[in-house]
């Protein structure tokens, strides 16, 4: 899986990005945002990640009909679906097809945003093409999420979701590569199909293993590694 377009390069995710980061500055299309601030983001528009990291996540919805009138019920819980991670350089955008309500938050204290609408993209002919190739990668990604999340036992897809996060956002650490950004068990648990008490089991049991390790500060690390051809972070294998 080989691509031009490169997340990692977090000082030049977009040939064009400089330019675009002034424009949204003067059009007031940029924002920052404390950790776990929801993000306002709406359908139409395309958003980019300057700095920090977003977290997607997906609520329910339900409408019922009744005597010719629709009445739209949407319960928020504790119990958000966990969708993904959008890092620096990369882009996202909500879209609201029913049954779900889709919702970004900042993972992490100092998360910027930059939006425009897709039809502004025509200026900067050459930033369109990284864009688009952008989503490319992360449809391919989310292939490789969903092929995780297809192993029978809980442990593989705890171990493949850890994994699939760390090829990603790793960094290297002094045992491997460790993800430089904590996570709960309650939203791995959202991510993988499981509960939080059974999340924090297994992980027990990786750590036991020796599979994974968990550093001082709470961060994951994986200790061992094969390269692969990939994008993004260290291909964990």
């Amino acid at each position: 899986m080989t691509s031009t377009f490169s997340p990692s390069d977090a000082s030049r995710p977009f040939l064009a990005w400089q330019g675009i980061l002034d424009w949204a500055q003067e059009h007031y299309r940029y924002r920052a945002f404390s950790k776990d601030e929801r993000i306002p983001a709406r359908t139409g528009l395309l958003y980019l990640v300057q700095q920090g990291l977003v977290r997607l996540v997906g609520t329910s919805e339900v409408t019922s009909n009744k005597t010719h009138l629709s009445f739209r019920l949407s319960q928020q819980s504790n119990d958000e679906a966990f969708l993904g991670f959008v890092g620096i350089g990369q882009p996202f955008e909500i879209v609201a097809p029913s049954p779900f309500i889709l919702d970004a938050y900042a993972h992490i204290d100092r998360t910027s945003v930059v939006w425009l609408y897709w039809n502004e993209l025509d200026n900067w002919p050459l930033f369109r093409r990284e864009v688009m190739e952008a989503f490319r990668y992360q449809h391919q990604r989310k292939l490789l999420w969903l092929t995780t999340l297809g192993q029978k036992q809980t442990i593989d897809r705890l171990l493949g979701f850890l994994t699939l996060l760390i090829e990603e956002f790793g960094e290297p650490c002094d045992r491997g590569y460790f993800l430089p950004f904590p996570i709960t068990h309650a939203q791995v648990g959202s991510a993988i199909g499981a509960t939080r008490v059974t999340v924090t089991r297994l992980m027990g049991k990786l750590r036991q293993r020796k599979l994974i390790y968990v550093q001082d500060d709470h961060l994951i690390c994986l200790p061992a590694f094969t390269p692969r051809i990939g994008r993004g972070g260290p291909q964990v294998g």
